[in-house]
């Protein structure tokens, strides 16, 4: 049998949501967002369907844009007509309902001033300031330009060792014989990677050869490869608006932290689950202090 907090939990995603939408008397849009949709007196405005769609997109199905809005004004009138009628059914009196709604408030709350704290963080000098710091920890980093063709024995790739001596193409090769079916089409081309990008064996033999150069075959657990080296270089260093958006993120999330910690430092936090620590000796108290005369 299900429990009383189970039964108003099927209800409490309606109560929030109304909440959040407004009421026949309260509404919370902006004067410039337009009513789309009257459910008893109570406006559903355009910017609620954003708020729907956050709710219940992931198990939307796929649907042109005008059936898709439809969708989400039907979602939000059930919503208002189910949180209309828990409201005459006194629900919100519930103490279970009532916790779970000082729960979402409290949340709503978290969320919005992290992320006000996340976006006020984010000025053109913090994020220059994180990039220039990381391009100057960096230290220079080799890559490698490789084709390679993969074969599953070694007789194999010593007979392709020897059509390459004769002057086989070496991209030609690859598309024919290779087994590593996403580089084979490409001819073999893996593009540039530093040394921690492959397995050992492979990139100890692909960074010992010169642009140009053939490799021996060589084993991996992948079997057996003949590498040809395309081209070395330093690995360029991203410009700031590659990475402008890992930036955005680092630097907001620090700032989220840097705000949770200090307001845990400046809480009064109590935890009454636990046994309260041994009160500390004083030093007028201690037996082994001196008693003075």
């Amino acid at each position: 049998m299900a429990t009383t907090r189970s039964l108003v939990s099927r209800t409490i995603g309606a109560l929030i949501i109304a909440a959040a939408i407004g009421s026949p008397s309260v509404s919370f849009a902006a004067q410039d967002d337009p009513v789309i949709a009257r459910i008893n007196g109570a406006a559903i405005h355009q910017s609620d369907l954003a708020l729907a769609e956050d709710e219940i997109g992931s198990n939307m199905p796929n649907m042109p844009p005008q059936q898709k809005r439809d969708y989400l004004i039907t979602y939000l009138t059930d919503v208002m007509v189910l949180a209309q009628a828990a409201e005459q059914q006194k629900l919100a009196d519930s103490p279970d309902v009532k916790q779970q709604l000082a729960f979402e408030h409290n949340k709503v709350l978290m969320e919005a001033l992290l992320q006000k704290v996340g976006q006020q963080a984010q000025t053109d000098a913090a994020l220059h300031k994180v990039y220039d710091d990381a391009v100057k920890s960096m230290p220079p980093e080799e890559e490698v330009h490789a084709r390679h063709i993969l074969v599953s024995t070694e007789a194999e790739a010593n007979e392709i060792e020897a059509e390459l001596k004769k002057g086989a193409d070496f991209a030609t090769l690859a598309k024919e014989k290779s087994k590593d079916p996403g580089a084979a089409a490409n001819g073999g081309d893996l593009g540039y990677f530093t040394k921690d990008q492959m397995v050992p064996a492979f990139a100890d033999a692909a960074f010992k050869l010169d642009k140009g150069q053939i490799s021996n075959p060589v084993h991996t657990q992948f079997g057996w490869h003949i590498i040809k080296v395309e081209d070395k270089r330093i690995k360029p260093t991203p410009t700031f608006e590659e990475v402008k958006p890992q930036l955005e993120t680092y630097v907001a999330h620090r700032a989220q932290a840097e705000l949770v910690e200090n307001l845990r430092k400046t809480a009064t936090i109590e935890r009454l689950d636990q046994p309260a620590p041994p009160p500390r000796p004083s030093p007028t108290l201690n037996p082994a202090a001196p008693v003075k005369k």
